[in-house]
């Protein structure tokens, strides 16, 4: 299990990181990204385009509108020109008026939808239907199911029942995950009850209002977002336990937790921008410990061992009276602690002060604080199926963002004010997937509060390798329903070539706040050809090059010399090279 670092002095860590970023290459990174085009479902900050799955059959994406409660079927063998195909509502074939969707999966023909009940603390369920929408049958699973998954045999679909409390913390269903069976619809349900406080592996987040009852640790656990290596296993991230679950479906059982520890940003490299007042765009290092407490996670095989990707977002748990969340300046610290740190100037605002920590942690048997604990990594990580720590990406997020969107650096995606989300957990990646692309393995990670997504090749666990960020929104654009382009990347399923409409590797993004699914072509040397109609191109060299297309809806068009900044209020792609 990875360790915790010790903090340093804070004569290390309160000027700005000495770490060269790197400059913006001229031959342009491993992989082209740009946009074939766009569904906007025309809802502003409602959740009308969250989670996404796609059907290389159908050429259909299924992307949750969770605003208007449905599954909204996108025909996208045109992908220039997506259109609403049609409407899986989960709610009336379970004939449970108020149910919101949450998550949805699809493998074989069939469409496997999570629904929370409209009691949220109830139990949910799994819809299944034909990918034309015809309801097939249902299974109920455990309160919230927050994430589906199917094993790639399509024979299971896999929910992490997240069981959250409701919003005064009076009633907390127990965490599960529920293993159902796609030809019967029975379910197994995996749960916690192996564990309790003792016997809770170091490191593993038990915490809140109540601990009391035979059930305290179930109802602590929060499972937030599973994925499947293989028929066998499924690997579930507990994000405010800051942890990952190993489950064996065989068994129908919690197999592992495996604690995450924290990454030490007083370190080299592991900075962090922890002020929204300094009027600056300031990455330094400071004696903070960052939790990363991850919501997407994704799993992929190299050199016959499997490793999981996780996007660093962080979480806060807040019900009721109940917060976990305190600003620095808001705590007592130890005298002595951090280096000997003149505290007062640690606390100031364009410090530490402003910045959110949790206050189950770090605090001494006399009460102050001589550890201080904050939400979320603010990068991605690849870890070994044990829980080792293999790759992080360090303050990678935000040295790029500092390049190529300063004047916008850290902004939240319902505002444009640079720095605002500093203080807070940053950039906040929370997509992830990974995907082949010719001899190459490449994740994605979406940044939910900045937008756009950042791009690495992880074919070698250990040494991954940054090369593009891109994004397709509009920072001259006053956000509202239909402009800014895409805000709050959700989601994102990544298409193979051989299953893509273009004959070449695709994205689905699902952005939540801009109520938009956008298709990304994923083009570069070694990618295989194809054009828009998924016609096979003549070109000997493989380089496949696509026509333009999407530019009615969405106007883009990026080349090697693309855009860095927004300017004189056209939209365009910023993009930061690899070096």
């Amino acid at each position: 299990m990875q360790k915790r670092l010790l903090v340093p002095a804070l004569a290390v860590g309160l000027a700005a990181l000495a770490v060269p970023v790197p400059a913006l290459a001229q031959d342009g990174p491993a992989l082209d990204l740009s946009v074939l085009g766009t569904y906007s479902t025309g809802v502003f900050a409602e959740g009308a385009a969250e989670i996404v799955a796609y059907d290389p059959e159908t050429k259909r994406v299924f992307a949750v509108n969770a605003e208007a409660g449905v599954v909204d079927v996108l025909d996208v063998s045109d992908p220039a020109n997506p259109v609403k195909h049609a409407v899986i509502d989960a709610a009336a074939a379970l004939d449970a008026a108020g149910a919101t969707v949450n998550s949805v999966a699809v493998n074989g023909g069939r469409v496997a939808v999570a629904v929370e009940a409209p009691e949220k603390t109830d139990p949910g369920w799994v819809a299944f239907f034909d990918t034309d929408g015809a309801f097939i049958d249902s299974a109920q699973v455990g309160a919230q199911p927050d994430s589906i998954a199917f094993t790639p045999d399509g024979a299971k679909a896999v929910t992490a029942d997240e069981g959250e409390p409701n919003d005064d913390y009076t009633v907390d269903p127990v965490g599960t995950v529920s293993i159902v069976d796609a030809a019967t619809f029975d379910v197994a349900t995996a749960d916690f009850t192996a564990w309790d406080e003792a016997s809770l592996p170091e490191g593993f987040r038990v915490f809140g209002p109540d601990l009391t009852g035979d059930d305290a640790v179930q109802r602590a656990i929060e499972p937030e977002y599973v994925t499947i290596a293989d028929d066998a296993t499924a690997y579930v991230t507990l994000q405010e336990n800051n942890a990952i679950a190993v489950v064996d479906l065989a068994a129908g059982e919690v197999a592992e937790l495996l604690p995450l520890g924290a990454k030490d940003h007083s370190a080299q490299g592991l900075g962090l921008d922890a002020s929204d007042k300094d009027d600056a765009v300031n990455i330094a290092s400071w004696p903070v410990q960052g939790l990363y407490l991850p919501d997407g996670i994704d799993a992929y095989a190299a050199g016959g061992e499997t490793y999981l990707v996780t996007a660093n977002e962080g979480d806060v748990r807040e019900w009721g009276d109940y917060t976990e969340e305190a600003r620095v300046k808001d705590l007592e610290l130890c005298e002595g602690a951090f280096g000997g740190a003149d505290l007062a100037d640690l606390q100031a605002d364009e410090h530490l002060g402003r910045l959110k920590v949790t206050s189950t942690l770090g605090a001494t048997e006399d009460g102050c604080y001589d550890e201080l604990y904050s939400f979320g990594g603010r990068s991605f990580s690849i870890w070994s199926a044990d829980g080792e720590l293999v790759f992080d990406s360090g303050d990678d997020f935000e040295q790029t963002l500092a390049q190529v969107e300063a004047a916008n650096f850290n902004a939240d995606n319902e505002g444009n004010d640079v720095d605002d989300r500093s203080d807070d957990k940053g950039p906040e990646p929370e997509a992830v997937a990974v995907g082949q692309v010719g001899d190459a393995t490449y994740t994605f990670i979406g940044l939910e509060r900045q937008g756009g997504v950042m791009v690495y090749d992880v074919t070698d666990p250990a040494n991954a390798e940054f090369v593009d960020y891109v994004s397709n929104r509009d920072f001259a654009a006053e956000l509202a329903a239909g402009a800014g382009g895409d805000l709050g990347p959700e989601s994102i399923a990544f298409v193979a070539a051989e299953d893509s409409p273009t004959g070449r590797p695709m994205l689905a993004v699902g952005n939540e706040i801009s109520g938009t699914t956008t298709l990304w072509d994923i083009a570069g040397d070694g990618v295989p050809g194809g054009d828009p109609s998924g016609n096979p191109t003549d070109d000997p060299s493989g380089s496949g090059v696509l026509p333009v297309t999407g530019t009615g809806a969405t106007g883009l068009l990026v080349g090697l010399a693309a855009v860095l900044a927004i300017g004189g209020g056209a939209l365009v792609i910023a993009r930061r090279r690899a070096a």
